[in-house]
């Protein structure tokens, strides 16, 4: 019977939400959870409860806070819980071996990707970066190094012509959470064993950096695609125009569109009713949905009225 045993959740941001609410639901509440410190948020920069934190208040599940796990006296706070097995959705703090170690069944972890390709903290934006054809989410047992844990079951999603940053995260925050309550029990009861991660195939989906949401015109128009994509909502694709910062919400590329070898990249060719085409290094891409400092995105053919914009380059590196 598994019924009895005590688990421990650790999660942070609203991806980690959908697993929690499905224990919950199903009558598997955690004795307690670990979420990161509240962060100043907002205009105001106001102390904000994370989604995993609000939701287990909501719930009367008991919070704790550290902002590390490193200390003697955190590991002894979860030692006192007696769990037997801690489950791990983007929480966000290293978890040493030391804690990894006070569970009898160890660590869980719910990992957006289909491993051991995309380890590391941005496995949906790198996935969609590279043009994966689809991507995932795993559950794996917890060991030291980054993600190297053997799988315990995981879940495909076809990723389409259109799935962004945004929509990734919420169908695979759900999967993650379906895929543990199926397992759980064969998890806790030892009846199901995990395999080790292939050697081969190994990807790091390292830390997204702000740099990164420049575009360079000079790249094709699938890679400009991609680009806006992976990095909605956040921090969001950006070009110059008129010494300001031009937001890219959403883009297409327009196959089987040749361009003249003597039009610059970074062009705009023409405003039309359903967006703005851009020259690239290869092929056109129809800004669709822009934003300008301090504005509100707005559909790029509103941007485009009153403005003479063919001819005009779009560019700049920050």
């Amino acid at each position: 019977m598994t019924a009895g045993r005590r688990i421990v959740y650790a999660g942070t941001p609203e991806f980690a939400v959908p697993a929690l609410a499905g224990l919950i639901a199903a009558g598997r509440a955690p004795v307690a959870v670990y979420t990161q410190p509240d962060r100043p948020a907002g205009r105001g920069r106001r102390l904000a409860a994370s989604p995993v934190k609000r939701l287990a208040l909501e719930a009367g599940i008991p919070v704790l806070q550290p902002p590390s796990l490193r200390p003697a006296e955190a590991q002894a706070d979860l030692a006192a819980l007696a769990p037997d097995l801690l489950i791990v959705a983007a929480y966000g703090l290293i978890l040493p071996p030391a804690v990894l170690s006070v569970p009898p069944l160890g660590g869980l972890n719910i990992h957006a990707s289909l491993l051991p390709r995309w380890r590391g903290a941005a496995p949906i934006q790198r996935a969609i970066l590279a043009g994966d054809a689809e991507t995932g989410v795993c559950l794996m047992r917890m060991e030291p190094g980054l993600d190297t844990g053997p799988v315990f079951a995981c879940r495909h999603l076809c990723l389409d012509s259109d799935a962004t940053a945004a929509s990734v995260h919420d169908r695979l925050a759900a999967m993650g959470a379906d895929l543990l309550l199926e397992r759980l029990d064969a998890i806790l009861d030892g009846s199901l064993t995990p395999s080790p991660q292939p050697e081969q195939g190994v990807l790091y989906a390292h830390k997204i950096d702000k740099g990164e949401a420049w575009i360079d015109w000079s790249e094709s128009a699938q890679a400009i695609d991609r680009r806006v994509r992976a990095f909605y909502p956040w921090p969001v694709a950006q070009t110059e125009f008129d010494g300001r910062v031009l937001r890219v919400q959403e883009a297409r590329p327009l196959p089987g569109e040749s361009l003249s070898p003597a039009t610059a990249p970074g062009t705009i060719l023409a405003a039309r009713r359903d967006g703005v085409d851009v020259a690239t290094g290869e092929g056109m891409l129809r800004l669709r949905v822009v934003q300008l400092p301090g504005r509100k995105p707005i559909p790029a053919s509103a941007w485009a009225q009153g403005r003479a914009l063919a001819g005009r380059v779009l560019g700049g590196s920050g």
